[in-house]
């Protein structure tokens, strides 16, 4: 496909009906953004490796990745920041402006702090550098497509680093109403792990680690897992030097 072609452009658009876990029922619809057509063709073959996965569209500047956007209502648009004509950045905030049900996940070379956090408070569910491997960034797509926020590792710490309180006093050092394993699969979250990643850490099935953050959320009152990282932090149960 060339940059700003739109897959199967004479048919009707349809939504995907999304559900709590999973892709909705044509899969996770995608667009990519960058402006290195090698970059585009080998995240692509990735993304379709996977039977669940569709590519609809691509751009290589900013600009064509808002077109497309608009055009076709995808469940995730991949950006990265440094594009012609419009950045990443700004191509965010304008998704999210538009058509704030798609999931922007950023896939980028850069983690510095005046990045990243402009990225997040622009909108991205999901933040990753390009050295992931291919699995976690499936796994990525997957997570953003039905609304869960995704970090690479490296920005994890950045975050929880901010929002991490000065200090012990006054925190609450037992985690109360954990058990002991869902403890355990929230550091490991914690760390940037994906449900597969932590469910082979820890001998689980995914089912099962997807139950314990389930019961995880429920027992703190949150709707994330980063929500759910931050509460311990706050609360004194691990540090981030644990993490590391």
């Amino acid at each position: 496909m060339t940059s700003g072609t739109v897959e199967g452009a004479g048919r009707p658009f349809v939504e995907a009906v999304r559900a709590p876990y999973g892709a909705g029922i044509m899969g996770t619809r995608v667009i990519l953004a960058d402006d290195h057509t090698v970059v585009r063709e080998g995240t692509r073959e990735i993304l379709e490796r996977h039977g669940g996965i569709e590519v609809v569209g691509e751009a290589s500047d900013g600009e064509e990745a808002v077109r497309l956007v608009s055009a076709l209502r995808p469940d995730v648009a991949i950006l990265d920041l440094g594009m012609p004509k419009m950045g990443g950045l700004e191509a965010v905030r304008r998704i999210k402006a538009t058509c704030p049900e798609v999931g922007v996940l950023v896939l980028t070379v850069h983690d510095e702090d005046q990045y990243v956090f402009a990225v997040l408070e622009a909108g991205a569910a999901g933040y990753l550098l390009k050295d992931v491997p291919s699995e976690r960034l499936i796994e990525a797509v997957e997570a953003v497509g039905v609304g869960e926020p995704v970090l690479h590792p490296t920005v994890v710490r950045k975050v929880l680093g901010r929002l991490q309180p000065d200090g012990d006093e006054g925190t609450d050092r037992s985690p109360r109403s954990l058990t002991d394993r869902e403890l355990g699969v929230l550091r490991l979250a914690a760390r940037g792990m994906s449900n597969k990643e932590i469910a082979r850490s820890m001998d689980l099935s995914a089912r099962t680690v997807q139950v314990h953050l389930a019961h995880i959320f429920s027992k703190l009152q949150v709707a994330s897992r980063t929500e759910a990282v931050v509460r311990a932090l706050r609360e004194g149960w691990f540090s981030l030097e644990e993490l590391a």
